[in-house]
């Protein structure tokens, strides 16, 4: 048996070392799998063509800013970065945001679309004017109020799941390759007009579910409630009687026009 010297044992070791390390294959990169879990659900991407349709359905422009709340592998964000969007999106696992990071840059687009680690129920939403979302509806319904803050006219567009006790302005269902998760809804964020009104026949006093209405008008000698009525950002619509009212709001004074042509105001 052949003996190493005390001289020839550290040679020996390091060669050993650097031979195990060049043995061992390089780590794979980080791939995130369907049904992962995550804080609040488990990982399913949105497909291609959902992103697509939901991306249309909202009319994304370069003039938007696009948030997507629980954002996973960024398909949505770079998508709309794609379109000329500023896009952002708030994923609260540490690796899928780092992928998120890595996809945009080799799209391309690392400029307009970024990502945030972090809890998507306390990021700040407000400067959206589009969010794109894929989420369970108890996960929706704990952002209503979030929702109800945007600016009016800001566009919520959603992949399968309802916003408890809200309906869409617009919902669509794609077909062809696409099995499971294939209907885009589309809500328009509307101006809040819960309240008393003062119209010049009389006090309209209005209650609102996001963008549907209900109410009446109180005149000297009678009570006629409105009828189809509901809002779709700043416009509103209305019926009393055999007329229809369409007008916008601006803060606490709406105006608009009657379908006999006259002109109307209304102050709070």
């Amino acid at each position: 048996m052949i003996r190493a010297s005390a001289v020839s044992l550290p040679i020996l070791l390091a060669v050993s070392l650097v031979s195990s390390q060049v043995a061992q294959p390089p780590p794979k990169p980080y791939e995130p799998t369907i049904g992962m879990p995550g804080r609040d659900a488990v990982w399913v991407p949105t497909t291609p063509s959902m992103v697509a349709k939901m991306l249309d359905m909202a009319k994304v422009t370069k003039a938007d800013l696009v948030v997507d709340l629980g954002s996973g592998d960024g398909r949505m964000i770079i998508a709309a970065a794609r379109r000329g969007a500023r896009a952002r999106g708030v994923e609260f696992t540490p690796e899928l945001v780092e992928h998120s990071r890595k996809l945009a840059r080799d799209a391309g687009v690392a400029d307009r679309a970024t990502f945030v680690q972090g809890d998507m129920y306390v990021a700040d939403i407000s400067d959206a004017t589009v969010l794109a979302l894929f989420l369970l509806p108890e996960n929706l319904d704990k952002l209503k109020d979030k929702f109800l803050a945007l600016k009016p006219g800001s566009r919520i567009v959603l992949n399968t799941y309802k916003i408890p006790g809200w309906e869409p302005d617009v919902s669509e269902t794609i077909t062809g390759d696409c099995s499971s998760w294939c209907t885009s809804m589309l809500h328009i964020v509307p101006a809040r007009v819960a309240g008393a009104w003062k119209l010049p026949s009389g006090q309209l006093t209005l209650s609102q579910s996001f963008q549907m209405l209900s109410g009446e008008l109180v005149a000297a000698t009678a009570t006629t409630p409105i009828a189809d009525a509901r809002m779709r950002g700043d416009e509103i619509t209305f019926s009393l009687g055999n007329l229809k009212y369409t007008g916008r709001v601006d803060g606490n004074r709406m105006t608009g026009k009657r379908s006999d042509g006259q002109a109307w105001t209304a102050t709070r």
